[in-house]
């Protein structure tokens, strides 16, 4: 198989080397464990998915760090988080740096114990599926903010990205990059072993039900979440629906859009946006088995809007930022004699809002931009440049601080 360069592999590398233990999160499949033999392979490794393992870390840690010696990574460490207080008491005695890689696919979880066992001594990074970068291997690591500074920079690296709705359906687990795998066949097992190793010990339902509820979810995705729409169709209550939510964005399956807050937009909607972090497997789910059949369908433009949204919070995780006091939605009332209106996103960076339109257009009109200016009764804020990402050939000012662009400027 074919390696492919992760563009988060320097980022990673400097973190490992100046931090004392080094934390990846990530979904299952997205590469945690290829990238750190690749990128380390010095290290020892060892596997918390192994049962007898986590018995000897759990009963015998003095025995297990004598069989599994520093420098360590330890995959999946969320499933015995009792040895994070081992780990601690071990950087704590040295001033060695590097110690320990661990990684693991339960973030929230696992980020609890990080907290209570390794405050302000490890560093946290964040594995995506691949980026359109990555896939057609563009050398280019900022995250996207519609600056002049990054779309010149950006122009420099353009490459024309083809069969983007094969990408969309194909999704971006490495490895069905790496190998001709069936497309159906991966991600049939993607969800067997999802439900098996992640779900399986945080709920009590049937997998047959939460298949059901995974299901319905991915059919969403694009849209404000609405709890009690989804228990009526699944069959469970609304606060089992909120729990497993809050396992799916745990666990790298969704993530939630949260709204724009100012108190200057006193008539904006307050409920999150829900996504499919990966397109691939939210169209396996809702049965769209063609690239063509998904392009012609009635979920074209949800899919087309929860894949670009995903593309700019890999370009923020591959360089190592977190994108999610940055990213945000709007959608209210707040404009004269209109009805609602809505900002797909808004990317806040040094006091300044830039809000997104995504348009499945190809040919996009300066009007599909007129909620922008609802940003301008934010009185501590100041205005950016706003985009249109859709499917135009080349940049095109549609105003003087509107500019339509094409989807490789991510």
């Amino acid at each position: 198989m074919a390696y492919i360069q992760r563009a988060i592999s320097e980022i990673l590398k400097n973190r490992v080397k100046t931090s004392k233990c080094t934390l990846i999160i990530g979904a299952r499949q997205v590469g945690k464990s290829t990238l750190v033999r690749h990128d380390f392979s010095k290290y020892n490794h060892t596997n918390f998915d192994d049962r007898l393992t986590r018995m000897q870390a759990r009963e015998e840690p003095k025995l297990f760090f004598l069989n599994n010696p520093c420098p360590l990574f330890i995959d999946e460490v969320q499933k015995e988080s009792s040895i994070l207080e081992e780990i601690k008491q071990k950087v704590d005695d040295s001033n060695e740096r590097g110690q320990f890689i661990l990684s693991g696919s339960q973030k929230l979880e696992l980020m609890k114990g990080v907290s209570e066992s390794l405050a302000g001594r490890v560093s946290i990074c964040e594995l995506c599926g691949l980026s359109l970068r990555e896939i057609n291997q563009v050398d280019f690591n900022r995250h996207f903010v519609p600056t002049d500074d990054y779309i010149e920079e950006r122009e420099n690296k353009l490459i024309a990205y083809k069969d983007i709705w094969n990408i969309i359906h194909k999704g971006s687990y490495p490895e069905l990059y790496d190998i001709e795998r069936d497309w159906q066949d991966f991600y049939s097992s993607y969800v067997s072993t999802y439900l098996e190793r992640d779900i399986n010990e945080l709920i009590s339902a049937d997998s047959i039900t939460f298949t059901k509820f995974l299901t319905a979810v991915a059919a969403r995705t694009g849209e404000m979440l609405n709890y009690s729409n989804i228990a009526s169709q699944v069959g469970v209550s609304e606060p089992t629906v909120k729990n497993w939510i809050s396992i799916l964005e745990r666990t790298g399956i969704v993530y939630l859009l949260q709204p724009y807050s100012a108190s200057a937009l006193n008539r904006s909607i307050k409920t999150p946006k829900i996504y499919f972090r990966d397109t691939g497997l939210a169209c396996y789910l809702t049965r769209w088995i063609s690239a063509d059949a998904l392009k012609n369908s009635a979920v074209a433009g949800n899919m087309f809007e929860t894949f670009i949204v995903s593309e700019i919070l890999k370009s923020y995780s591959n360089e190592g930022k977190d994108y999610r006091f940055h990213i945000f939605y709007y959608r209210g009332k707040d404009r004269r004699h209109t009805g609602e209106n809505e900002i797909d996103l808004i990317i806040e960076e040094n006091g300044i809002l830039y809000p997104i339109e995504i348009k499945m257009s190809g040919n996009p009109k300066a009007n599909m931009a007129n909620t922008n200016q609802v940003l301008d009764k934010i009185p501590d804020k100041k205005r950016g440049m706003g985009i249109i990402l859709c499917l135009i050939d080349k940049k095109t000012y549609l105003r003087e601080n509107l500019i339509a662009l094409p989807i490789e400027y991510i």
